[in-house]
């Protein structure tokens, strides 16, 4: 341990510690912008680039940037003097000398951490004027908006795509004046190999990366005369009371369900009936591929950005992934072909609309694939974080809202569903169906808590009807990257493996509520979808009564003709990886 003293204040931490954690432990708060960290996934991004954390160290001549200089025994620290302060305001008069003025109508407006440091620090008009940064505008994609005259080259969204995701798209660019952060020759998103998971979305903390707004789409679709149906995710329902001032944690089913039919949709169903789907699909896929043992191990492929990471860095492997489609597409699917004929309309006439905590989701609802006879599975997708805006524009107060129930019959779930939010969950959901087929018997204990927690991979070997079923779980891209090259090289082998592609699953999707680097917000999320799951009675999607419905009435069973034309997909391989040069 290291004893220090900063304001005449004692303080002892590790030896790893930086000055900013040491501050931050008794109780002082130095401004930064682009200082990053989530406990629970053991990241921290500390580059120093911003200068916003300069403090006074007695004996160094210069300021030091608290966020990346190291603690030392007897460290003598002050983060209050006059020449920190003025430098402080002097590098943030500088940053908005040439940053957009356009706070009212930029889409990070009350979520802007530039915005909430200039209003700390008192700044009220910019000190400096001059030549101001011209870029185009990328709107390239389905899912992420890059506006590089915003970039303040803070480069969290560099160390979030290189150094956690592993995707390497986006890389510091130009000197000086010109300097900013993208994809290599400032390359549109769409033609690089991004795979929108939007983890540089959360990480941006100003307006240069945000996602495609689909908001005005879906007011304009539920003034249209078509039959709107809209379909709810597993993570929405544990992070959209936080934009409404409920506790992190809150499961907010039905006030979502409630504030969704306010807005006017016809029919609000729940995108966890599509998940007990999913396992039916994929269960009966992993049970062939394992008595055969053939094309082991299965990876699921609920995931879009995952599944584009694999297509652009994996392609040798795609004879992998499980063929089912995600929960989302097969939604779309089953609304526009048994739910479409049960209420007499025509497919054309049914418009889904999806809340997601994904900003991939947008990308995946538009994949040609997905758009048979040139109709999409699904029409809009809106993050959880755009229908939080959409009930503040409408005036529905969630947090008032009395509970309501979804709708029949796309509205049925069970626990097995919800934990697909969650980092394990959708492999614990596959095992639950797994266990009780295999051993033709009904398993009393569904809780597989070794694929649980928050870490980044947890390997597991669980017992299913005798067999040693040896699994693995990813979550965040460099995990699966890991993993998947010790696969393609033969030094691993597993039976069955989930990869999300954002860190901790769905519930830290690029869509949710932003957290601001809380790492206790994920936590709670993840605990309330677990408290879903037991306190549904239905805990095994084999079991939900709707979904044996569907398969007596409409696709005949698990693995049909019908259910692989509309349920399961192919893969591709994409592009090549972009040369990513660092300056």
């Amino acid at each position: 341990m290291i004893n220090l003293t900063i304001n005449n204040m004692p303080v002892k931490v590790r030896k790893d510690s930086t000055i900013l954690a040491a501050a931050r432990k008794i109780g002082i708060k130095i401004p930064t912008l682009c200082h990053f960290e989530l406990d629970c996934f053991s990241f921290e991004h500390r580059i120093g680039s911003c200068r916003i954390c300069v403090v006074e160290v007695e004996g160094r001549r210069n300021l030091a940037p608290a966020c990346c200089t190291p603690v030392a025994e007897g460290m003598v620290v002050k983060t209050n003097t006059l020449r920190a302060i003025n430098a402080r305001r002097t590098i943030l008069d500088l940053i908005l000398s040439d940053h957009p003025k356009d706070c009212l109508t930029c889409e990070k407006n009350g979520d802007c951490e530039l915005q909430h440091l200039a209003g700390e620090m008192d700044l009220h008009h910019v000190l400096y004027e001059g030549k101001m940064s011209e870029y185009q505008l990328d709107l390239s994609c389905d899912a992420i908006v890059r506006d590089l005259d915003k970039c303040i080259m803070c480069r969290r969204c560099q160390s979030a795509c290189n150094d956690v995701q592993t995707v390497g798209v986006l890389s510091g660019i130009g000197r000086g004046f010109r300097a900013v952060v993208g994809p290599a020759d400032l390359m549109p998103l769409n033609e690089s190999t991004c795979v929108f998971c939007g983890q540089c979305v959360i990480a941006c903390p100003v307006g240069a990366l945000t996602e495609q707004n689909c908001r005005y789409k879906v007011w304009r679709a539920l003034n249209s005369g078509k039959h709107i149906i809209v379909q709810t995710a597993p993570a929405v329902r544990v992070a959209i009371g936080e934009a409404f001032g409920m506790r992190p944690g809150t499961v907010a089913t039905g006030q979502l369900v409630a504030g969704l039919k306010l807005l006017g949709f016809d029919k609000v169903f729940d995108t966890d009936f599509a998940a007990d789907l999913t396992i039916m699909e994929e269960t009966t896929e992993f049970i062939e591929r394992l008595t055969k043992n053939e094309n082991l191990p299965i990876l699921t492929s609920c995931c879009p950005g995952w599944v584009k990471f694999l297509e652009h860095q994996f392609p040798e492997l795609l004879y992998m992934p499980s063929t089912a489609k995600s929960p989302q597409q097969m939604f779309g699917a089953i609304a526009k072909s048994y739910y479409a004929e049960k209420m007499g309309l025509k497919p054309e006439d049914v418009i889904v609309v999806s809340v997601m905590p994904c900003l991939s989701k947008k990308y995946e609802a538009s994949r040609e694939e997905f758009s048979p006879n040139g109709i999409r599975d699904v029409d809009i997708v809106i993050s959880t974080r755009e229908l939080a805006n959409m009930f503040q524009e409408a005036g529905i107060q969630l947090n008032k809202l009395e509970p309501r129930e979804y709708d029949h019959p796309l509205g049925e779930s069970t626990g097995a569903a919800v934990i697909f939010g969650v980092t394990g969950g959708v492999i614990e959901a596959a095992l639950r169906t797994a266990a009780d087929w295999l051993s033709e018997k009904e398993l009393k204990d569904v809780n597989f808590t070794a694929v649980r927690g928050s870490a980044g991979l947890k390997e597991a070997t669980v017992k299913v009807a005798g067999i040693d079923v040896k699994v693995a779980v990813c979550s965040g891209l460099g995990n699966a990257r890991r993993v998947l090259e010790k696969i393609r090289n033969g030094e691993a082998r597993y039976h069955a493996i989930e990869i999300m592609a954002c860190p901790g699953g769905c519930l830290n999707g690029g869509g949710q509520p932003y957290i601001h680097g809380d790492s206790s917000v994920l936590e709670k999320r993840a605990a309330a979808i677990y408290k879903a799951d037991v306190d549904l009675p239905i805990r095994k999607s084999h079991e939900n009564p709707y979904i044996k419905k569907l398969y007596a009435e409409f696709l005949g069973e698990p693995g049909s003709h019908l259910a692989h034309r509309l349920l399961h997909t192919s893969y591709k391989a994409r592009g090549h990886l972009c040369e990513v040069k660092n300056d």
